[in-house]
């Protein structure tokens, strides 16, 4: 398997679009379903122009091919109260789990966090996500707490946990 690991660029905001509707419809994990987010491509592609120029978050892909197969996302603040912390976002399609795609996106993450200078990162999971919270856990975040009811899907409530890992240790 030949995974091709980049940064997102405006050009790149169809093409995602499409990607999220479609591992929005794969999996009950995510804040988002089948019908994606709701943006316009002009919006993405903004979007995508804004978090590419700021020194504290990164948008990556993970192509095979020319297709979307993952993609990740480092959000920081230029706060000066805020700025030693990175939001982490993760999404891989299901025909790709297990294949190290989520493994080598956490890197490229973690790995911009450090060099913007980010003391914490931290992210959010379904609490009953057991495969995602083992590769964060891989990793070394810990949990520090539940978000209770945080989805409510069909009716039905779902927890969240939070994750934090140290990047100074």
């Amino acid at each position: 398997m030949d995974i091709i690991y980049r940064t997102a660029v405006p050009s790149d905001a169809a093409q995602l679009l499409d990607y999220l509707k479609q591992v929005g419809g794969e999996t009950d994990n995510l804040t988002f379903g089948a019908a994606g987010i709701p943006f316009t491509v002009e919006q993405e592609a903004a979007l995508l122009e804004r978090i590419a120029n700021s020194p504290h978050s990164r948008f990556f892909l993970a192509l095979d091919g020319e297709k979307i197969v993952g993609n990740a996302c480092v959000d920081g603040s230029a706060n000066p109260r805020l700025c030693h912390r990175r939001n982490l976002a993760i999404t891989v399609l299901r025909d790709y789990w297990g294949r190290g795609v989520g493994t080598e996106l956490m890197e490229r993450m973690l790995a911009f966090a450090r060099e913007s200078g980010a003391e914490l990162a931290s992210l959010e999971v379904r609490s009953d996500n057991e495969r995602a919270k083992a590769l964060y856990r891989k990793f070394g975040f810990v949990r520090f707490g539940t978000f209770p009811k945080y989805f409510k899907i069909d009716g039905q409530f779902f927890d969240v946990d939070c994750m934090t890992l140290e990047l100074t240790e």
